[in-house]
């Protein structure tokens, strides 16, 4: 299989249970809830993305089979213990499969993904976080962590809270009142101790 990639980079996870962490991030083209042309977003099931998922034209962007992939990801790596890569997007599930995570494995890593919870993730993903979206039909409801975008008054997060995560949280939507969104985050943390804030920390660094 040829997957279509954005871009890979080594930053540092800014997001959730593992923020703060050293890793690979291998962002895949396309998603299923947007087309990311800002002239589809009016229509789109997720309006409110802040990621350029579009085309291969970014860092280390194109096509790849996936031993060439995970190569690529081991490169960017460099040395150093306990490698982390997170396949992200986009929607990454869209075309992660088991020869992916097999050929990341080969090269000792842990692999990540970010996805919106719409397609079943393949055998052998080490951590799943899955962020769903208001009016999208989620398939994959159990992982490690939950990460919901807050606030999305379409979505009960008491209902979520039923499905099988090791670790449930609530993050502030960034946009254009997101000191309003913030307030409403810590607010529901607050009365809802099952849940945890989760911050954007690499936008407060300067990372991607």
């Amino acid at each position: 299989m040829s997957y279509a990639v954005k871009e890979i980079f080594l930053t540092l996870q800014g997001e959730g249970m593992q923020a703060g962490r050293r890793a690979v991030f291998c962002r895949f083209a396309g998603c299923n809830l947007w087309t990311g042309r800002e002239k589809d977003r009016p229509k789109a099931v997720c309006t409110f993305c802040d990621t350029d998922f579009v085309g291969t034209n970014g860092d280390h962007g194109g096509r790849y089979e996936a031993e060439t992939l995970a190569a690529r990801i081991a490169d960017l790596w460099g040395e150093g213990e306990r490698p982390l890569v997170v396949l992200t997007g986009g929607e990454p599930l869209l075309q992660v499969d088991e020869a992916l995570v097999d050929a990341l494995h080969a090269r000792a890593f842990e692999v990540a993904v970010e996805t919106n919870g719409t397609c079943v993730a393949p055998p052998g993903i080490d951590w799943i976080c899955v962020s769903p979206k208001a009016g999208a039909e989620i398939v994959q409801r159990s992982g490690n962590e939950l990460k919901l975008v807050w606030p999305q008054p379409a979505i009960d997060p008491a209902e979520l809270a039923s499905w099988s995560f090791d670790h449930f949280l609530i993050q502030p939507m960034d946009c254009a009142m997101r000191d309003e969104a913030l307030a409403a985050s810590i607010d529901y943390v607050m009365a809802n101790p099952k849940w945890r804030l989760s911050l954007q920390a690499h936008k407060a660094a300067g990372l991607r």
